[in-house]
């Protein structure tokens, strides 16, 4: 008999087909659980789709957890592991429990003695760091840097030194719509000679992944404006 397991299920992070991006073993499993818990319903029912046409969406339940959820919920949304049934855990875009709500959940089936399996898929800060050219030994990725203006400088500046103190890449992101104000603090800030990475729409048909010194990025940012960006910073 096979244990009941939470397994955690990568999504394409765009358009881009699923074939190029998932292998075929993510979609047998998907094919074989009743119960998923999602960000969102309606973005998930359609990844599912795409992934298995023939899929009976109807006959799935879903539990949603996002920034809504409150905290005593989560707990709930085991019941099928204590039946017996396995859970698919399935974030917006990329990776489950990265930079996800999904790591609430993850910890409490770790906690209950649950098997936790990873599936293989895109992670996009894993990919731009690949394709950076920077220090993959020694990284660190820092999610969303703060809001206001005095206080992200002051961040920015905290992992610059970082960069050339400890030799050690700095991943981070930002709120689509909030990427080209992002970039102007970086290139106003930090130091001319230090490294910046812009790493858009990973994955898809229009990707773009650039390193240049910041000095050679002035007057020549390209358009992310409402893109998916990931920016690392390394030592020039």
């Amino acid at each position: 008999m096979n244990l009941p397991t939470l397994y955690l299920i990568p999504v394409t992070l765009g358009d881009s087909p699923i074939d190029q991006v998932l292998p075929p073993y993510n979609t047998r499993i998907i094919s074989d659980l009743q119960y998923f818990i999602v960000e969102n319903k309606r973005s998930a029912r359609r990844f599912l789709k795409k992934c298995n046409p023939e899929i009976d969406i109807n006959a799935l339940t879903f539990y949603e957890l996002n920034k809504h959820t409150l905290k005593e919920e989560i707990s709930t949304f085991l019941t099928p592991l204590h039946s017996g049934q396995s859970i698919g855990v399935i974030s917006e875009a990329g990776c489950p429990a990265i930079a996800d709500p999904g790591a609430d959940v993850v910890a409490l089936a770790q906690n209950e003695g649950y098997k936790v399996v990873p599936l293989v898929g895109p992670s996009s800060i894993l990919m731009s760091l690949m394709a950076s050219g920077f220090n993959g030994q020694s990284f660190a990725f820092q999610g969303y840097l703060p809001i206001d203006g005095t206080e992200r400088v002051k961040k920015l500046k905290q992992l610059e030194n970082k960069v050339y103190q400890e030799d050690q890449t700095q991943i981070f992101i930002e709120t689509p719509y909030r990427n080209d104000s992002l970039a102007e603090d970086i290139l106003t800030h930090c130091k001319g000679q230090t490294k910046l990475c812009i790493a858009m729409n990973i994955s898809c048909e229009n990707e773009y992944i650039v390193t240049k010194r910041i000095k050679a990025w002035k007057q020549n940012l390209p358009k992310m404006h409402k893109q998916p960006c990931v920016f690392l910073l390394y030592k020039g």
